[in-house]
């Protein structure tokens, strides 16, 4: 242990007062429930009552004994698949489908195992300096308390490196989006915050620069949005929208009324996970398809040509239609998109049902059907209902910028924190 210490002393007196690392507040777990850094600035929340899940410290986390057991089985689950892939008498024994997922599971779990080994060495470090601090040398003493400053710094940088490793992908994290609005309660007034809503989320995906391809367009009388959809492409889109999915309500005072009442107003958002061909194929014998002349604002191309297409897939009676471009291929061809994520939409939600029934969701289930979000325009207020956080300032919201963003960023908090939550307690649930 001596050698080790002086060893230790000869690397700090080479690195000399340099040794000091800048690390980053970890975004995903965060104990302060107020006052949240999203990148830019720091943001101030409203709780506006406690919240229903607490959001847990990095320490916090790794203090859980259930999280150092599941690490302990990873690790071994990772030796065991490294032993039989390169042991001849296993491969004889195996089969080659079997071989092949144990190849798999060594290479997805290959950078959570280099991390975990990483923050050991941090810790067998640490205990290095903890040594080098009760020399009586005080220029040593010195150099230990800056080496242990890097050394904490980089253990909290390892262990929500890991925390996010074990966090389990969603099968549709990556994929791209359909976005569908649709005025709720509430007449003209749904109509036209329904406009808002499909502009404020025009705005969200310009704000990080992804694709935003107009499918539908029904507008009402007043300028509102009776329904409209949008095909959103771009990095990490379906990760950062699925959580706008839900019943959207409004209160205020409509341009409509003249003795000064405030209305409450509903409209609803689908965030539809888009499928791509080769993972999800339709049948065309299923489907039934129509052509018509378009209707509405559009130009010379409006009721004389029939551009306008409608698809029926005639197993379920999902419809989609299109009649936002003059060429009825173009048209056709945004309708099956549509078409396409509505119906892989329907089979995931059969899929995850029985997960959902099984367990309470704090953060929703992102379901059509839940209301999620109030916005007041008398108090300037908007509240999320799935986690009591209020934030002010709607006009700013509504442009689909950093408000929505940082929004969106708790719910993502929230949501890892409870994926992980219930991975550790199958886990523990399995060793009984």
């Amino acid at each position: 242990m001596k050698l080790m210490v002086h060893k230790r002393f000869l690397r700090l007196l080479s690195k000399g007062r340099e040794c000091i690392w800048y690390c980053q507040k970890p975004k995903l777990f965060i104990s302060q429930p107020v006052t949240l850094t999203f990148g830019r600035t720091v943001r101030s929340f409203h709780v506006a009552s406690p919240l229903m899940m607490k959001l847990l410290s990095v320490e916090e986390i790794f203090a859980r004994k259930s999280l150092h057991q599941h690490l302990t089985k990873v690790q071994l689950e990772y030796k065991e698949c490294l032993q039989a892939i390169s042991s001849i008498t296993m491969e004889d024994q195996c089969s080659e489908e079997e071989l092949r997922a144990k190849r798999t599971k060594i290479s997805l779990l290959a950078p959570l195992i280099q991390s975990i080994r990483e923050l050991d060495k941090k810790h067998e470090e640490m205990a290095e300096t903890e040594m080098l601090l009760k020399e009586e040398d005080q220029a040593l003493r010195e150099l230990a308390e800056l080496e242990k400053e890097g050394c904490l710094q980089d253990i909290q940088q390892l262990r929500a490196k890991i925390l996010e490793l074990l966090i389990p992908e969603e099968r549709v994290e990556l994929s791209d989006l359909v976005l569908e609005v649709t005025a709720g309660v509430g007449g003209q007034e749904a109509m036209l915050f329904t406009a808002e809503v499909f502009e404020m989320y025009q705005g969200f995906a310009q704000y990080h620069g992804w694709s935003f391809d107009i499918l539908e367009h029904m507008t009402s009388d007043l300028g509102g949005l009776r329904h409209a959809s949008a095909s959103i492409s771009g990095p990490q889109s379906y990760k950062k929208m699925k959580f706008e999915a839900g019943v959207h309500r409004v209160q205020r005072v409509p341009k409509t009324e003249k003795q000064g009442r405030m209305h409450t107003s509903t409209m609803t958002v689908a965030v539809l996970p888009q499928p791509t061909e080769i993972s999800f194929t339709i049948n065309q014998k299923d489907l039934r398809i129509d052509t018509k002349r378009a209707s509405g604002a559009g130009g010379q191309h409006v009721n004389t040509t029939d551009s306008a297409v409608r698809i029926v897939h005639l197993p379920t009676g999902v419809v989609a239609e299109c009649q936002q471009e003059r060429s009825q291929l173009k048209n056709r061809e945004k309708a099956m998109k549509a078409l396409r994520a509505k119906l892989y939409s329907m089979k995931l939600e059969e899929e995850t049902s029985k997960r959902y029934n099984q367990r309470k969701i704090q953060v929703g289930t992102k379901g059509r059907s839940e209301k999620i979000r109030t916005y007041n325009f008398q108090q300037d207020r908007i509240t999320d209902h799935r986690i009591s956080i209020t934030v002010h300032d709607v006009k700013s919201f509504l442009l689909g910028e950093d408000l929505l963003e940082d929004m969106n960023s708790l719910l993502q908090e929230l949501s890892n924190q409870e994926a992980l939550m219930e991975l550790l307690e199958e886990s523990s649930q399995e060793e009984q």
